[in-house]
């Protein structure tokens, strides 16, 4: 049997912590993306992935898109985007 992986029950506040305040760059790729208005492709917001809550994910594709803010620009997160970045390209 495979490990659930996707939007863990642990994570579920922090997932609905973040919906309900993105970044106004997120507001503005949310609303291009929702009602599948990208080529017919199912975006969800604050979707994890394992121990990790991305911005967006098409299920379809496979496919996360993270938008960096200042939070992501000093050493403590470089580190923890190497390390998602290892763990997401380890699963395919």
């Amino acid at each position: 049997m495979l490990e659930k992986i996707h939007n863990m029950t642990a994570l579920r506040d922090n997932r609905k912590k973040l919906r309900n305040s993105l970044t106004p760059a997120e507001a503005k790729l949310w609303t291009l993306l929702k009602n599948s208005r990208l080529e017919n492709r199912k975006f969800r917001r604050q979707h994890s992935v394992g121990p990790y809550v991305l911005d967006f994910y098409c299920p379809a594709e496979k496919l996360c898109i993270e938008l960096d803010g200042e939070g992501h620009y000093n050493e403590a997160g470089f580190e923890y985007d190497s390390a998602r970045t290892e763990y997401l390209d380890s699963l395919n």
